[in-house]
């Protein structure tokens, strides 16, 4: 029997979710992103130096890392700014997340001897940042990506495939997608799926906060997920028009 949720949504309903490429600041992918309250402001910077370890390939080739952060404002009570560059475990975690999910859509090698770097600073913290901030992510990438094309970078070379992620849980027994914070706080089993846009999985992060979960249970949330994942791709795809590189392989 299916239950209707605190915000009377559909159990496989997104959020409310809107895009904007801002014109302001100097990165070459500018991506505010909103899922419900949540919000998510996403810049790529493009660096023409690699890491050192880097530049230590025999064949030359790029390299995609981000950085994730919450803003002091963006929950209540205020989280404390991170100086001085100590980063929490929290932060840590999520910021490798995204990097290792948007790495696994690059070529290297067609990007070229330099770095993307994506920087996912939150505004507004309402469950699901981190997976927000892969969504978004993933079209800053796209847009810095197309700002090389006259260098003689080719989009479609270098982006295999597009990348997005979505909360999935099982709340008061139903599996339900995209969780805010107060479907989270009550979870039962809490997911965190990360997808390519031909259904191949990057990361599933996964846990049952109270006892334990069923197979059956299991493969009902990813079947979840896997539905809200496309309608996130259709968004991803629609939001860059012209710039979306992955036509020629639909």
């Amino acid at each position: 029997m299916t239950t209707a949720r605190h915000d009377q949504r559909l159990p496989r309903q997104l959020r409310p979710i809107s895009v904007e490429r801002p014109s302001y600041g100097s990165a070459a992918g500018r991506v505010l992103i909103r899922a419900g309250r949540t919000t998510v402001l996403c810049t790529a910077s493009v660096d023409e130096s690699l890491p050192p370890w880097k530049k230590k390939d025999l064949v030359p080739s790029g390299w995609v890392t981000a950085e994730y952060s919450m803003l002091p404002g963006s929950t209540s009570p205020r989280k404390s700014r991170e100086r001085n560059g100590k980063v929490d475990g929290r932060s840590t975690e999520i910021q490798r997340l995204i990097g290792r999910s948007l790495r696994a859509v690059i070529n290297f090698e067609a990007l070229g001897p330099r770095t993307i770097a994506i920087d996912c600073d939150v505004l507004e913290a309402d469950g699901g940042t981190r997976t927000l901030s892969i969504t978004g992510g993933f079209l800053a990438l796209v847009d810095a990506v197309h700002s090389l094309v006259p260098l003689g970078v080719d989009p479609q070379k270098v982006i295999t495939q597009s990348i997005a992620a979505v909360s999935v849980g099982i709340v008061d027994g139903q599996p339900v997608l995209d969780l805010d914070y107060v479907e989270d706080s009550q979870a039962g089993v809490d997911f965190n799926v990360v997808m390519t846009g031909d259904g191949r999985f990057v990361e599933v992060q996964g846990t049952a906060e109270h006892g334990t979960f069923s197979h059956d249970e299991l493969m009902s949330l990813l079947d979840v997920a896997r539905h809200g994942l496309q309608d996130l791709q259709a968004l991803q795809k629609q939001t860059l028009g012209a710039k979306w590189p992955l036509d020629s392989r639909d």
